[in-house]
């Protein structure tokens, strides 16, 4: 079996740590210490982030979307497969060395997403950007650390308390969607956004999709 490689390494602002970009043939993972946070042979659940939200908000023209979190860039390619020509998607990535990954050594698992005329980039803290957002978006997709338990930075928390959920509804316009990703069910998160006022389902998803893999969850909360 093929050695990993690690090709490069980034800080996490604020708070320490770091991710390693790693690679094993045409295989690569992101790590934060021993904890594999994505591999790009596991796309499933962060492409259905994208493509059940976008059921909610489909009959909308000029539909704007927000997505916190690069990552691999699986929740983009799926938002730019189902979301019109008139869309726009803007990505907030905290870490500028995750935008040049997808740019260099990942290019071919991107395919050149990042080129598409639809798309925006924010190097920043999606956190931030939400909350000086008022009505703004149709969906704000959360693919950020590992959910509302996380992992990288304690900072996230804020996205997933109560004052984070009310700044995601507010960054809304009505009918609007918040998609989050979890690597687990929270019967606690389920219960802060309904205490905001949105209307939740919790979806049960598979990491690699239809062909299995770990469950994982999508909240789709509806303003």
């Amino acid at each position: 079996m093929l050695p990993w490689i690690q090709l490069d390494s980034a800080p996490i602002p604020g708070e320490g740590g770091e991710l390693r970009l790693k690679q094993r043939g045409s295989e690569f993972s992101i790590m934060l210490g021993s904890n594999e946070l994505m591999n790009s042979r596991l796309s499933g659940s962060e492409e259905a982030l994208a493509t059940l939200s976008h059921e909610k908000i489909r009959d909308r023209p000029h539909p704007h979307v927000l997505i916190g979190g690069l990552g691999m860039g699986f929740t983009l390619r799926a938002a730019l497969s189902v979301c019109p020509q008139d869309a726009t998607i803007t990505v907030a990535e905290l870490i500028p060395a995750v935008v040049q990954w997808a740019r260099g050594p990942m290019a071919e698992v991107f395919r050149g997403c990042l080129d598409d005329p639809r798309v925006r980039i924010h190097e920043g803290d999606v956190s931030e950007l939400i909350r000086r957002s008022k009505l703004q978006f149709d969906a704000v997709l959360l693919d950020v650390d590992n959910g509302p338990d996380g992992l990288t930075r304690r900072s996230n928390d804020r996205l997933y308390d109560f004052a984070g959920l009310t700044a995601a509804r507010n960054a809304l316009r009505p009918g609007g969607v918040l998609a989050v990703w979890s690597s687990g069910p929270d019967a606690g998160f389920t219960k802060r956004l309904r205490d905001c006022g949105l209307s939740v389902e919790a979806v049960n998803t598979r990491a690699n999709g239809k062909r299995g893999g770990a469950r994982h969850v999508i909240w789709l909360a509806v303003k």
